[in-house]
């Protein structure tokens, strides 16, 4: 039986950007774009800077949805445990990933934290406005198929 990997997406409140790359990713696996990997990969987000329990941003749902995705979840703050069982962790930003490795320092589990897109930051569409969302969500789609091809 295959091992379950897990890919963890991390932001800093985790309503926005990594709720978003993990509703994409999860869709993304599904449907075979990533070939050998689907059932066997667990797709999860948090937050460094999260309130446990909080929803998902009404635009972020709207961004989605356009993309014929569904997502129903609440934020997480992000835990040194949760990197530690995590295959690989992607962050948002460079300062999400040194904040994420800070978090496991001097373990071999730092490694594992890099940036979603190597190209630079996602930046955080919060009071943007839905256009920025929008953008945000077509980057995410343009972005996971290779990341989670070269990474898992």
């Amino acid at each position: 039986m295959p091992r379950v990997q897990t890919v963890l997406f991390v932001c800093t409140g985790n309503t926005c950007r990594s709720p978003m790359a993990e509703a994409i990713a999860r869709t993304v696996l599904e449907s075979g774009k990533v070939p050998g990997h689907g059932s066997e990969v667990f797709v999860a987000s948090a937050g460094l800077a999260a309130w446990d329990g909080s929803p998902v941003s009404s635009e972020t749902l709207a961004s989605l949805k356009k993309l014929g995705i569904s997502f129903d979840g609440h934020s997480k703050r992000l835990t040194p445990e949760m990197i530690r069982k995590a295959s690989v962790v992607l962050t948002m930003t460079r300062s999400h990933m040194v904040a994420a490795r800070s978090l496991v320092g001097g373990e071999p589990d730092q490694d594992k934290v890099q940036m979603l897109d190597p190209a630079g930051d996602l930046d955080d569409p919060i009071g943007m406005g839905q256009a920025a969302y929008d953008a945000l969500a077509g980057r995410l789609s343009r972005v996971l198929p290779g990341r989670l091809k070269e990474l898992l």
